[in-house]
């Protein structure tokens, strides 16, 4: 199916002082604002991932996806306000086991602030689409059958339960899927996902869906550019790059694991 190029965006925390580990991925409170100003400005009309790919008659103008990764805890305090006055709809992909108030549920250990239950339930009232990020959140194709259904069929179901709506997307930890994590994930009943990729949406499965990091060192000129769809391939050359370096990597140790020499 022909999809349009629009462009996906992956944030994870919003925070003016975040932890170590999630600094390279995180972005300043104030950067955040002027980058949806910048949306509002230029006639950009937010979406979820989940309105995207239903094929809206007609589509609505200049359409883009926000999205946030993990569930920090600064997504309420610091982008869900923005959001919420500018009127943005916004799709937040939630790890179950890492929720602050996960109880019996916790799993993993998160390497920020996360939500609560309650700021994930605010959350969806204010209009933000909530997705699956598995519960633990695992490599998921490294994860074998059995424990790779545990890890999504949980992570789905304490959302719906929790929230007392379906739960449609998700997105895969760290970007990375395989055809057997993406059967998997249809088969549990999610109708799309997303990965990373660094590129706009060609003609491809919905559960294997493009998004462009937003991180850090971005400045608001080259996310004008990425937005707009220009100088995307020049702007991830060097992300692009890494992943396809690693992949081989994680192929290799994933064989050597296979033959039973693996660690």
């Amino acid at each position: 199916m022909t999809r349009p190029a629009v462009p996906v965006l992956m944030y994870h925390s919003v925070n003016a002082r975040p932890s170590q580990a999630t600094r390279r991925l995180a972005v300043r409170p104030d950067t955040f604002a002027r980058q949806m100003g910048l949306l509002a400005e230029r006639g950009f009309t937010p979406v979820t991932v989940s309105d995207l790919l239903a094929g809206n008659d007609p589509p609505p103008a200049k359409p883009v996806v926000i999205t946030f990764d993990d569930g920090y805890a600064d997504f309420h305090a610091n982008a869900l306000p923005v959001l919420s006055e500018l009127k943005f709809p916004a799709t937040l992909f939630v790890t179950t086991g890492w929720l602050a108030d996960a109880g019996p549920d916790g799993a993993g250990r998160p390497p920020g602030r996360t939500l609560t239950w309650a700021q994930v339930r605010e959350a969806a009232d204010h209009g933000i689409e909530i997705g699956g990020h598995s519960h633990s959140h695992p490599e998921l194709d490294q994860v074998p059958g059995t424990a790779l259904f545990e890890e999504l069929t949980r992570n789905k179901g304490l959302l719906e339960d929790r929230l007392g709506r379906p739960v449609r997307t998700m997105a895969y930890p760290y970007g990375y899927s395989s055809a057997r994590v993406r059967r998997a994930a249809r088969e549990v009943g999610y109708e799309s996902a997303c990965a990373v990729a660094n590129r706009l949406p060609r003609d491809e499965d919905a559960l294997a869906l493009p998004r462009l990091t937003v991180r850090w060192a971005m400045g608001l000129g080259t996310f004008a550019k990425v937005v707009e769809g220009r100088d995307v391939a020049r702007t991830y050359a060097f992300d692009r790059m890494l992943t396809k370096g690693y992949a081989v990597v994680r192929r290799l140790r994933s064989t050597a694991r296979a033959m039973g020499a693996g660690p």
